[in-house]
């Protein structure tokens, strides 16, 4: 007589149970792993967006400040950035640039994770550029022959016009990028700086030769690690697969079906992180827009019942909340915003929201520990649309900066 497999009772998880799961898997919630540092950080998220609009700092300079406190930001660039030394033997990179979520620093361990993406790139090229194959060519030949350039080096990055004017040889070596026959392991003043991927990815990693369902098993592994407890659009969006790519591996990543109440949809969550319930101390910090907790709207909205938009390509009079406004992280939960800016030594706070009264003490005191972080030596209010809780506001961070 066969035997009949009963099937494994899936785990119900409250919302706060989820919240939790989410807050820790993402480095906010416990103590920080200070030891691992930035790179650890990086390591542990797998991907850290990248975005050209700096207020108090750029975003992938908000993202470890946010989980490791006020850790200084050179060490973050050096941290992130490949800078070998004259004289000394050549260290191996530890990330590299690629589009993820969007455009990302990844820890270069991931650089075969990805190969399923640059054989797309390759069979089915979609491009607002023409460019003549001779320019290609003429990339990777300097590149072969002198050795890591950026696009200003390599001929010019814009012809003149535009900002999307791409000269052909930027066009090419961004190809190049994406087929991944070029790589990017480190910025000099912003400027992408880019190699032969064959000279500058470690050979054990340039040869692990994965088929496309590996790749997307362990990207859906990642991001369910990353994420703590996710839905299938959770998985999908959090390294920018399809639906059908996180369906056809799912069943393989490792991860284990859950019910989490007020979802209506089915969930999956990281085995380890059901077997240890999260406990610790949360982190009360301002979060970048682009910060890997908040990047889904949809989902920090299912997770912390806040709707939150970057409106820094709004029309400033239809914004709501100001140009790049920070979320405020505080017992873990989101429960206000603020947009910054700066006027010498002063940080700014151009416009702020706060959940009621009990949110001002945390708002104050991100404000305050931002300040220090970004070499500010006092903060000013500038405008809170509650009267009562803008009076309260001024009164907590006079005495904080006290």
């Amino acid at each position: 007589m066969t035997a009949v497999t009963q099937p494994q009772p899936v785990t119900t998880l409250s919302q706060d149970d989820a919240r939790r799961l989410a807050l820790r898997a993402q480095g906010l919630l416990g103590a920080p792993d200070r030891r691992s540092g930035v790179r650890g950080v990086l390591r542990h998220l797998g991907a850290v967006q990248l975005d050209t609009i700096s207020v108090l700092a750029r975003s992938h300079e908000l993202v470890p400040y946010a989980r490791l406190g006020a850790v200084g930001r050179p060490a973050v660039e050096a941290a992130y950035w490949h800078t070998p030394t004259a004289g000394s033997p050549a260290a191996a990179p530890h990330s590299f640039e690629y589009w993820s979520h969007a455009a990302c620093i990844l820890p270069i361990e991931e650089w075969p994770l990805f190969a399923f993406r640059r054989r797309a790139y390759r069979s089915r090229p979609h491009w607002h550029h023409d460019m003549p194959q001779a320019a290609y060519d003429a990339v990777i030949d300097r590149l072969t022959a002198d050795g890591p350039l950026t696009a200003t080096e390599l001929g010019g990055a814009k012809n003149g016009g535009l900002w999307w004017d791409w000269s052909d040889a930027k066009i090419a070596v961004e190809r190049a990028l994406m087929y991944g026959e070029v790589v990017c392991t480190r910025r000099r003043g912003w400027k992408r700086v880019y190699d032969l991927a064959e000279r500058a990815v470690p050979g054990s990693l340039l040869t692990e030769d994965l088929d496309d369902a590996e790749c997307l098993r362990r990207l859906v592994a990642q991001a369910g690690a990353a994420m703590g407890v996710a839905t299938r659009a959770d998985l999908a969006d959090y390294h920018r697969l399809k639906g059908e790519q996180v369906d056809g591996v799912l069943a393989d990543s490792g991860l284990v079906p859950v019910e989490v109440e007020g979802w209506d949809k089915p969930a999956w969550a990281d085995p380890d992180a059901l077997a240890t319930p999260p406990r610790g101390r949360h982190r009360t910090t301002l979060l970048s827009p682009f910060d890997s907790l908040i990047w889904d709207r949809p989902r920090t909205e299912r997770i912390f019942g806040f709707t939150h938009r970057l409106e820094a390509y709004v029309p400033r009079p239809k914004r709501i909340h100001g140009y790049f406004a920070m979320p405020l992280l505080a017992g873990g939960r989101l429960v206000g915003r603020v947009d910054p800016g700066r006027d010498g030594s002063t940080l700014v706070a151009r416009q702020v929201s706060v959940q009621g009264p009990k949110a001002v003490g945390p708002m104050a005191q991100a404000l305050h520990e931002a300040a220090g972080w970004v070499g500010c030596d006092s903060v000013r209010l500038e405008r809170c649309d509650d009267a009562r809780l803008a009076a309260a506001l001024r009164s907590e961070l006079a005495h904080q900066g006290g």
